[in-house]
């Protein structure tokens, strides 16, 4: 009995290491798609600027995706949105977050390894 007991104390220390508060992911990609819609054109152009809405849809889902897994979750559906997307350039993808004023610890490219 004393065995079970402290197996279960085990195992219930190792869920909440693993699981903290504030780490679920509650980011779809759909909420991100929406966010970047708007910054199709100018991420697939040679020149100009991000429009407003845009930039406003950036700020937004830096501010929706917070935790380290709704950062990942975030990035690996902007590597899939933008895999459908083969004339976006990278050089303009990178300097997104730059023209928008948003600053961002994750990159908006489809060539990033999203759990780093």
């Amino acid at each position: 009995m004393k065995g079970l007991v402290i197996s279960v104390i085990v195992a219930v220390t190792m869920v909440q290491f693993m699981a903290e508060p504030g780490e679920t992911t509650v980011v779809s990609c759909d909420e991100v798609d929406e966010c970047l819609v708007y910054c199709v054109p100018y991420l697939t152009s040679r020149t100009g600027y991000p429009s407003a809405l845009c930039c406003v849809g950036l700020a937004k889902l830096k501010k929706i995706a917070v935790t380290t897994a709704e950062k990942q979750t975030a990035c690996s559906c902007i590597k899939e949105a933008a895999a459908g997307f083969p004339s976006i350039k990278e050089g303009v993808a990178s300097s997104l977050p730059n023209k928008c004023n948003v600053q961002f610890n994750y990159p908006i490219s489809k060539n990033t390894n999203c759990h780093e």
